[in-house]
């Protein structure tokens, strides 16, 4: 299973990738997007909107089931990524790169280090 080492990770399956203008990427992790099966729609947020760490901020829905997706830390959304409106089957293709889902603003830098290292999150998606 792919687990890129320069990301960060949460127990719920979504991936962090920190830019260096104070924003980030989120994603769900290849393990999430497998389980999930074929990706059919993501429900994305709108820009300017404002969430707490481990508030839902959209939807994955797939062939099997419809799962939360679970902000990481305390965040402002710049922009979702428009392109999963007519292609959600990126996040199967592509669920580190092409599937990402937000860019965020971060509001709480010292939140970044309780998320979880790649060999942390390893030990969790072995399950």
């Amino acid at each position: 299973m792919n687990i890129p080492p320069n990301l960060k990770y949460t127990k719920d399956h979504e991936w962090l990738k920190l830019l260096d203008n104070g924003e980030a990427i989120i994603g769900i992790t290849e393990f999430a997007q497998e389980s999930l099966g074929d990706i059919t729609f993501v429900e994305l947020p709108e820009a300017g909107d404002r969430f707490d760490s481990g508030a839902s901020f959209g939807v994955v829905e797939s062939v099997k089931a419809a799962s939360d997706l679970y902000m990481p830390i305390d965040a402002e959304i710049v922009e979702g990524n428009a392109e999963l409106e007519d292609a959600p089957e990126k996040v199967n293709q592509s669920a580190f790169e092409e599937g990402w889902i937000v860019k965020i603003k971060i509001l709480d830098d010292s939140q970044i280090a309780g998320l979880l290292d790649a060999t942390l999150y390893a030990e969790i998606a072995k399950d």
